[in-house]
């Protein structure tokens, strides 16, 4: 597993699949590299694509120090800086759109193209996720709460013939301060002022069934991002990606390629 070395002295994993031009992959909170497994191939008939083990997950060292999204968003500078590559295509879900809003806002000469899905700008503009979501996944039995979380990632139909173990509930390895560390740094990411100042052309996905990171923050991305495109998934809840892949990944080659795509709901 190739690794980096940050700043502070970190040794970050990074995974490089495919050839062309690069597509980075970030993934949502407290998650490796595995949460784009049987995803990322859909995009490598027009991008190589780019991973990483944040820190505190899969193969990356996890100091137990305070993270937060902009810290995630150098660690990608710095694996792009190891790669010599200057500009890369940036897509990211979840607690990954709020670094890859923090790359494109800190570090616009490197993001090429932006894509956010089910994220947020965060802070006090954003729409938060209810006290009876927070209190599903707050139970201290661990069964209760994994089965919660699949339930706010995928729908009932999807998870009948899907029954897991699901790539996107959490790296079962991270220790628990990292884990604490990641709710921190999504908790505290607050890019609403840096928005308006994005330059790289701008996708905005989002399950219209989403809870678990509600579905009107894209709008608000919408309306804070210069020229930004929204397209909603309906019926979609925070795993759009995988369960409604087909559409999905079909609207990210299509906006990659260029394609112009309309702001109404598909």
């Amino acid at each position: 597993m190739p690794l980096v070395t940050t700043p502070d002295g970190t040794r970050i994993a990074f995974q490089v699949r495919g050839t062309g031009p690069v597509l980075v992959l970030l993934a949502g909170q407290a998650n490796s590299h595995h949460w784009w497994d049987g995803v990322r191939e859909d995009f490598h008939a027009v991008r190589s694509t780019l991973t990483l083990d944040y820190r505190g997950t899969g193969d990356s060292d996890a100091p137990d120090v305070p993270y937060s999204t902009e810290l995630f968003a150098q660690d990608v500078v710095t694996i792009l800086d190891a790669l010599d590559i200057d500009r890369a295509d940036v897509y990211g879900t979840s607690m990954g759109g709020r670094v890859a809003q923090k790359l494109a806002t800190h570090h616009p000469e490197r993001v090429r193209s932006l894509i956010l899905g089910c994220t947020s700008p965060g802070g006090p503009h954003s729409i938060e996720r209810t006290n009876a979501v927070r209190r599903s996944l707050a139970t201290t039995d661990p069964a209760a709460a994994q089965h919660a979380l699949a339930s706010l990632m995928y729908t009932p139909t999807w998870l009948a013939t899907h029954p897991g173990p699901h790539q996107t509930t959490g790296d079962p390895t991270m220790p628990a301060h990292a884990r604490r560390h990641h709710l921190t740094a999504s908790r505290t990411h607050n890019a609403w002022d840096d928005l308006p100042a994005v330059q790289a052309r701008t996708l905005i996905l989002h399950g219209t069934d989403d809870l678990l990171n509600p579905a009107p923050n894209a709008p608000l991305l919408d309306s804070r991002i210069p020229d930004a495109r929204m397209t909603l998934l309906p019926g979609a809840r925070h795993a759009y990606f995988e369960e409604f892949r087909g559409v999905a990944s079909r609207l990210v080659v299509g906006f990659l390629e260029g394609a112009e795509l309309g702001r109404e709901k598909t």
